[in-house]
Order: structure tokens, then C-alpha cells, then sequence
């Protein structure tokens, strides 16, 4: 018996949110807003968040300040289901603040990365890991650690019966390296949004691009936003479009997709009901503020998405 559901690591912040805003007031001026709000951030964080509401075990690794939202954050992902066990407290450190404004086409955020060091790669124990079934890599950052997640995968594939999932992530550094297919053999779940498939892959399509990334013998999932998602594996592509909903916040909605299709996955879903899963999270979470207050249980993910079935 394994001790968790899915090992997690990463980061984990404060989002501070301000909706409907598409320009700051200028210097000297005071702007009113209806509406203001905090929620839990982080990409990694509201993953495991989405697991634990859809009745999974999940475990985070990752470091908050000793202060009011360090210990906000800590309660607020116990009383969810996260095993915080493994979550660090800065001593005399301050927890990450982002702010994010939103309005009805995008967003923008001011982040203040706090003291707590995310967690890496290598800081990451295989022996705790191999209590989990399954551990969701984050936090890739090509040439800056891509020997490390490397490294960590060809042990983690020597040493333990541990599932992976990868969510790439955008590269900051600009890149886009080929060298991203050395890690995709130790791959089970390979995640991207289209953008990030199309810079990587060098192709024309999602689909190209998933048909090439799953050549190498992973599942790789394609995110298209409102379109919905595609997955491809052993040359076999599945699609679903997505969920139409009334937007209100877009934060977190990839994440959220994530942990649908994760959840899927470890239950041993076919990968187009896993997909239905992924969208379900995703366009439910957008209907909301914050990447997590809108994300449904199981028995409301169902009900929603056999409701769209009928309409």
C-alpha cells in the first residue's frame, strides 16, 4: 500500500485578486473596486488542491513564510486534504504575494517571489517518492536544470514502480530546445498548452506535435484552451472539445485541467474520458476567482459534465 495518491512538488503562493481591471490609476489618484479577494496560487499548489477535492491523497512539498499566509495556506490545504507534512516554514521569511488583475480578455500580475525558495529538482528525496503512486513534476527550466530532471527520472525509473506526469511549462529562457526528448521516455503523462507544443515540436499542429512527443512512448496531452484538449499515444489520437461557460477568471485553469486528467489517469480511464475530466476542472475553475475556489468535487464535476451532455 502506498502512503499517497500523488507526490507533488513546488510552488505555492498568495494570490491577491483585483477582477475587471485594465489599467492602474494614475500617480497621486485612488481607484475604487467593487470586489478584492485572496486565494491560494501557484501552479504546483492548486494542482494538488484539485486533487485532494476530487477525493485523492495528495502530498506537496514546497515553503511558505512564517506568517499570517504562510499559516493561512498551510490550514487552507489541510482542510482541503493535502498532506502537508512535507510543507516547509521559513523561520523569520515571508510567504510570495502575486497580484493578479483581470478584465474580461486577460490578465497581469505583480509578484513578490517572498523568501521561500521553491523547492528543485534536487532537492526532491526518492524515498519519499516511492511512498506515492504516481509525483507531478513541475518547474523545468531547460539549460538552467534539465541534466537534474534527467538525472531524477532515469532514478526514479531504476529505483521505484512511481507513474510521471510533467507539465512543461513556458520556457523563460527562450530556447525551445530539442533536447526537452531526452525526458520523455521517462514519461507516462507529458503536458503542455499549444503554444508551448508548437515551440517545442518545431510542427505545424497540436496533433503533429502530440503524434511526435508520443513517438518516444509517453501520453502526451495537448491543452487548447476553450477548444478543449487532444491526447495522442501509440499513434492514436483522442479529442474533446471543451466546456462553454461564463469566464470569470482564467487563473489556474491549466492546472486544473491537470489534475481532472491526472485523476482520470490514475483511475484508469480511457484517455478520452480522462480528457472530459481535464475540461471539466478547467472550465469549471474559470468560473470563479482564484485558480481553486470554483474547482469542483468529484460528484460535481460529474453532475456538470452530464448536464452539458444534455444540452
Amino acid at each position: 500500500m502506498k502512503k499517497w495518491d500523488v507526490f507533488v512538488f513546488g510552488d505555492i503562493n498568495m494570490d491577491l485578486l483585483v477582477p475587471n481591471v485594465n489599467r492602474l490609476p494614475p500617480a497621486g489618484e485612488e481607484w475604487e473596486v467593487p470586489v478584492m479577494e485572496t486565494a491560494p496560487g501557484g501552479g504546483a499548489a492548486l494542482f494538488a488542491l484539485g486533487l485532494a477535492r476530487l477525493g485523492m491523497k495528495p502530498v506537496f512539498l514546497g515553503r511558505v513564510g512564517d506568517d499570517l499566509y504562510g499559516n493561512y495556506l498551510k490550514k487552507y490545504m489541510e482542510e482541503t486534504g493535502v498532506d502537508t507534512s512535507l510543507l516547509e516554514t521559513g523561520i523569520n521569511a515571508e510567504t510570495g504575494i502575486s497580484i493578479s488583475f483581470t478584465d474580461d480578455r486577460d490578465r497581469s500580475f505583480l509578484t513578490f517571489r517572498g523568501d521561500c525558495k521553491v523547492p528543485d529538482i534536487g532537492e526532491v528525496s526518492i524515498e519519499q517518492v516511492s511512498r506515492a503512486r504516481h509525483i507531478h513534476l513541475t518547474g523545468y527550466t531547460e539549460s538552467v536544470n534539465h541534466q537534474a530532471y534527467l538525472a531524477f527520472l532515469q532514478k526514479l525509473r531504476r529505483e521505484t514502480d512511481v507513474t510521471v506526469s510533467f507539465d512543461v511549462g513556458w520556457d523563460s529562457t527562450g530556447e525551445w530546445s530539442p533536447r526537452i526528448y531526452e525526458l520523455f521516455p521517462y514519461l507516462d503523462v507529458l503536458l503542455m498548452n499549444e503554444t508551448e507544443s508548437l515551440h517545442y515540436s518545431r510542427k505545424e499542429t497540436a496533433r503533429e506535435a502530440a503524434l511526435d512527443f508520443s513517438s518516444a512512448g509517453c501520453m502526451a496531452v495537448i491543452k487548447l484552451g476553450r477548444k478543449g484538449a487532444l491526447c495522442c499515444r501509440d499513434g492514436q489520437v483522442w479529442s474533446r472539445e471543451g466546456f462553454s461557460v461564463t469566464a470569470v477568471d482564467t487563473t489556474g485553469a491549466g492546472d486544473s485541467f491537470n489534475a481532472g486528467f491526472v485523476y482520470g489517469f490514475l483511475k484508469g480511464e480511457e484517455p478520452e474520458t480522462a480528457l472530459c475530466l481535464g475540461n471539466g476542472c478547467g472550465a469549471l475553475s474559470c468560473t470563479g476567482l482564484g485558480g481553486n475556489t470554483m474547482f469542483p468535487t468529484l460528484e460535481k464535476l460529474r453532475a456538470f459534465i452530464e448536464t452539458q451532455k444534455n444540452q
